[in-house]
């Protein structure tokens, strides 16, 4: 058998609920609130945009690294059979664009 309750238990009861619920619709109201959207928004941007950039930035080492092997030895000394070819190519590319800018002019 349940105990039964006085009117002053009955009261403290609401009173504690109305203020339970005061808490809650004071956090909804922070919640919905234009400013905090707009904050949660730019900080779910900010941490994407440093994901993405944090993963250019191990592609692009990973890229520079993976180039540099091709090009120099594991001493830190040039590969000359992989620099001068790919450098003579360089070369006459400008030297070609430069013509071609030349014959444009004249």
């Amino acid at each position: 058998m349940s105990e039964a309750r006085t009117p002053a238990q009955i009261e403290a009861d609401i009173v504690r609920r109305r203020e339970q619920l005061a808490v809650t619709l004071d956090e909804i109201g922070v919640r919905v609130h234009p400013k905090t959207i707009i904050g949660d928004a730019k900080a779910k941007v900010a941490s994407t945009v440093d994901q993405t950039a944090g993963r250019a930035f191990v592609t692009v080492n990973r890229v520079v690294t993976d180039v540099k092997g091709r090009f120099v030895s594991e001493d830190g000394a040039p590969r000359l059979e992989r620099v001068v070819p790919v450098a003579l190519l360089a070369v006459g590319v400008v030297g070609l664009l430069a013509l071609s800018a030349r014959k444009r002019k004249g």
